[in-house]
């Protein structure tokens, strides 16, 4: 046993610990929808709450420790896992917008947050049992878990070295907060986008002013974002003109030119997820095989608490989902049931590639829902969203437990503070949603694209009215797209994987609007170039400027947002 694991956890979960926990679960669930809509998906940010932990209490308190900061980490995270649920809302949303589909549904802040924090308490308890599975047994890797644990190291430290990493990830937030304040209604000293041509302005294709989208394409990297610019360039450079010229759209705008390019970049997306998932199915078998409630230690996390707390969540998401919903309680136990293995799958995969399948397995539950209940739209959002309430807020708690594993952390701990976040992340994400979308528009050319939501929707629709809903030739394009992802898929498993482009790079790219895409890919050759140069400077500072270009930019986004709904700003 480390010398870590032999340390008392009285030190552990402090009454400040939990305080600037709070506070910045706060601050990360406020801010991170800002992120998923903009972006299209939602980068890991444990190591921005591990940043911010430091910042917090690092400097005042010479006596904060790692563990102190893991259980503010895992708070932070366990409330932008809920927050990322900011895309269902907005699905309902591209639902309500769609001609002739009749949904007329307006979640409310309040049922919101009462819907997420059910299903988001009810995620965190069925993925605690997983922990010696995965962690202990299994030892899965996690990438992005061991990143939060060697930066708690790196910045408990204490040493000169931390303290400039500290610094530079504060220049990377003021630095890309300026710009966005530049941007702002109040200034406007910097324009949103510098566009490639009259054709360019319209498709939204150019260079955005965004650090965030710069921050975001540094993490990513190249290949990555190398993927995203070829959906960019598919979908809204060469698109446009072919679909024109066979005249599939009557007008060259962008919307017009998205409701065509969604079908196949969807195909693209859903194929390449479960692929990714099959290809898993060995170490899948091998998970149920193992998998056995005596194997569990419960002096860590009881497992008693564990099933009688999901017997309450679980019989509260029946009612909430049945009274706000009007969802039928059958179909949340079959959706509660199905998430269960699809949870795992999803868990397996994330431990392998650092990528979590949230997207695929809600389509996959989307299509099992639209056989046993066709033309129930209502039934397929909410039966779908509970699996991507438990994938993503299970995901979420089991990185925060490899990095706890490399720290020495106590489980039962950071599942107490994973709980705590999750109703604070439900809280921020129901109140700030609203917000935002009154601030910058969900959907359209420039407002927050938000494609996960538009593809969530778009299925719904597709399930629920059938292929004469849908542009000419989409059917065709969505099974090309399909096959493509699962060809790219499979050649990532070959001796050319490096030269192959991601699958689900490609999808996000041709549904995001162009600007950000060029600006991320931007980032990423910065990046490559930086470790291609400097690799050891690189090492030690990209990470933590990325993070602050990214936080700068979505903090401020809050607070302009709210300055507007306000009346301060008009």
């Amino acid at each position: 046993m480390s010398a870590n694991n032999q340390k008392s956890h009285n030190d552990e979960f402090t009454v400040r610990a939990v305080i600037a926990g709070a506070v910045i679960a706060a601050v990360m669930g406020a801010s991170y929808p800002y992120i998923v809509l903009k972006l299209g998906f939602g980068p890991n940010v444990s190591v921005v709450a591990a940043f911010f932990g430091f910042l917090a209490l690092g400097f005042i308190f010479k006596d904060f420790n790692q563990r102190e900061n893991n259980i503010i980490q895992t708070a932070g995270t366990s409330a932008s896992s809920t927050a990322f649920m900011c895309v269902l809302l907005a699905a309902f949303d591209f639902l309500q917008a769609t001609p002739g589909l009749n949904f007329h549904f307006v979640i409310t802040p309040f049922q919101a947050f009462v819907w997420l924090t059910t299903g988001g308490l009810l995620g965190v308890l069925l993925a605690v049992p997983l922990r010696r599975l995965f962690i202990i047994e299994q030892k899965l890797p996690y990438a992005d878990g061991i990143a939060a644990a060697e930066t708690i190291i790196a910045l408990d430290a204490r040493s000169p070295e931390a303290k400039r990493t500290s610094k530079v990830l504060g220049i990377g937030a003021l630095a890309s907060g300026a710009v966005m304040v530049a941007q702002s209604k109040f200034l406007e000293w910097i324009p949103e986008v510098l566009s490639f041509g009259a054709r360019g302005a319209t498709m939204a294709v150019g260079v955005a002013w965004s650090l965030l989208s710069v921050g975001s394409g540094m993490l990513v990297g190249l290949r990555i974002c190398i993927s995203m610019l070829i959906g960019t360039i598919v979908a809204w450079v060469i698109a446009p003109e072919v679909l024109s010229h066979y005249g599939i759209i009557l007008e060259f705008k962008r919307i017009a030119v998205l409701r065509w390019v969604m079908w196949p970049a969807t195909g693209i997306l859903i194929s390449a997820g479960l692929t990714a998932v099959a290809l898993q199915w060995r170490s899948l078998v091998d998970t149920f095989r193992s998998f056995s409630f005596k194997r569990l230690d419960s002096s860590e996390f009881p497992i008693a608490w564990v099933v009688i707390g999901s017997l309450i969540t679980g019989v509260a998401l029946i009612i909430v989902q049945s009274t706000i919903f009007g969802t039928p309680a059958w179909m949340t136990v079959i959706a509660i049931l199905c998430s269960i293995p699809l949870m795992i799958a999803g868990l397996r995969v994330l431990g392998e590639t650092n990528w979590g399948p949230i997207s695929a397995l809600s389509n996959m539950m989307q299509g099992v829902f639209g056989f046993i209940a066709p033309g129930h739209i209502m039934g397929n959002m909410i039966s779908s969203g509970t699996t991507g309430i438990i994938a993503t807020e299970s995901e979420g708690l089991i990185q925060d437990y490899k990095t706890g594993d490399m720290l020495g952390s106590s489980p039962k701990y950071m599942t107490y503070a994973q709980l705590m976040g999750v109703p604070i992340g439900a809280a921020a994400v129901s109140y700030m949603y609203p917000v935002l979308k009154n601030a910058y528009g969900i959907g359209g050319d420039n407002g927050l694209s938000s494609p996960i939501s538009q593809k969530w929707a778009s299925f719904a629709e597709l399930l629920s009215k059938g292929a004469s809903a849908l542009p000419h030739g989409a059917i065709t394009a969505l099974i090309v797209g399909a096959v493509l992802g699962l060809v790219l898929t499979l050649l990532e498993k070959t001796r050319w994987k490096n030269w192959v482009p991601s699958g689900t790079g490609i999808g996000i790219g041709m549904l995001v609007p162009g600007m950000y895409i060029v600006t991320m890919f931007l980032g990423g050759v910065l990046a490559w170039i930086w470790t291609a140069k400097k690799p050891k400077q690189a090492g030690a500072y990209l990470a933590p400027l990325a993070s602050g270009l990214i936080a700068g930019e979505a903090i401020i986004a809050v607070i302009l947002s709210l300055l507007i709904f306000a009346g301060v700003l008009a």
